[in-house]
């Protein structure tokens, strides 16, 4: 990992701009008996950004990753909006449970990073729902009632918090950014492809 960030460092502080090619498969439970079923395809397009910084630090803790990586794929609240943060600092207790002080920083890591010479692959491997963190998202309507399509959807869209195991794979260096991710979200609805292309910014 030394050596890994040790040429990653020179991305830290780089930013990209772009565009997302997004799939998604959308799934409900309203098949015979409730069963899981594909409910519609869609193919869409948003600007998208790509930040790497320094690797993240709170409570003691440094991220263990090659850089901190956000990327955000349309505006948080719009419809097929998706994001990715690598790792968050949150904000708990002063105190730990027998009374002791303690950081109240917490570092949250979310992604495995790796990348070596321009290669970058990462793998979702918690996505802090239990903690109530949840920052890696496709934002994707939901339907005012259970399967019945007839009386429409919420307006905006609902945050869906991605599954572990969701992937990210592409290059990454000085000159630019391509990256495509897979996977889906925790709770079955949603599963989704993505293609972005970016430049320095």
């Amino acid at each position: 990992m030394a050596s890994e960030t040790a040429g990653a460092s020179a991305l830290w502080g780089k930013e990209y701009s772009g565009t997302a090619e997004i799939s998604a498969d959308v799934y409900d439970y309203c098949g015979t008996g409730g069963s899981r079923r594909l409910a519609e395809s869609k193919s869409y397009s948003m600007s998208a950004t790509l930040d790497l910084s320094r690797p993240r630090e709170g409570g003691g803790e440094t991220e263990d990753n090659p850089f901190s990586l956000l990327f955000a794929a349309g505006q948080p609240a719009e419809v097929g909006a998706v994001s990715f943060w690598s790792s968050a600092v949150s904000t708990g207790s002063s105190q730990d449970l027998a009374g002791n002080p303690r950081d109240p920083n917490l570092l949250l890591t979310y992604w495995h990073l790796e990348w070596d010479d321009g290669a970058l692959s990462g793998r979702l491997t918690d996505p802090h729902t239990e903690q109530g963190v949840a920052l890696n998202l496709l934002n994707w309507p939901s339907l005012i009632v259970p399967c019945r399509t007839d009386l429409g959807t919420l307006p905006g869209g609902y945050p869906h918090a991605l599954a572990a195991g969701t992937t990210l794979k592409g290059e990454v260096d000085g000159g630019g950014a391509s990256l495509t991710a897979q996977g889906g979200s925790g709770d079955g609805q949603v599963e989704f492809r993505l293609d972005f292309k970016g430049s320095p910014s």
